[in-house]
């Protein structure tokens, strides 16, 4: 559901993202296992070369071994040709990590379907959950992130302590 315009906008939402995830992980997890849906995705709503370029940059430089693997659902054929031209600028290990899933082949939803629970993966990607993205719940959740995100860093007793002094 990405929607930010502009490389600066869409490196930023990455990161916070990203960060609010690993926020999130469980006690002792340090990898993550990503699920990026391609449904709908053609050259006119396509990310720029430049912003994947740089998206590729924050996550290997940044955040190095948090990937534990990626599956590219339903992405289009041609994409996966382009693949195979950018993995020369991916830290081998890394290109290793990513999986395309392509809905009609058993053998690749079953790789998917085998890192997820399938009672938690929605239908729509071969689970049985029947959730729905919920965009007003979802920012209900971002905004207890951006809550615990002040806690871990301080912020939360900064802000309290400036409102007491102006008072």
């Amino acid at each position: 559901m990405q929607n930010t315009t502009g490389m600066e906008n869409q490196i930023r939402q990455l990161v916070y993202l990203v960060e609010n995830a690993i926020l999130n992980l469980p006690e002792g997890q340090e990898e993550m296992v990503w699920l990026i849906d391609f449904t709908g995705w053609s050259f006119s709503t396509s990310v720029p070369v430049k912003t994947a370029r740089e998206t590729i940059s924050v996550l290997q430089n940044h955040y190095p071994q948090r990937l534990a693997v990626a599956f590219l659902y339903s992405p289009p054929r041609l994409f996966e040709a382009l693949w195979k031209m950018i993995k020369y600028c991916l830290d081998p290990k890394t290109f290793q990590k990513i999986k395309f899933v392509y809905p009609k082949n058993k053998e690749s939803v079953e790789i998917m379907q085998s890192c997820f629970d399938a009672d938690n993966l929605p239908t729509e990607f071969g689970g049985k959950a029947t959730m729905k993205y919920d965009h007003e719940e979802f920012s209900k959740l971002m905004v207890q992130d951006d809550l615990k995100t002040a806690k871990f860093w301080g912020f939360d007793q900064k802000i309290d302590g400036n409102a007491e002094k102006e008072s």
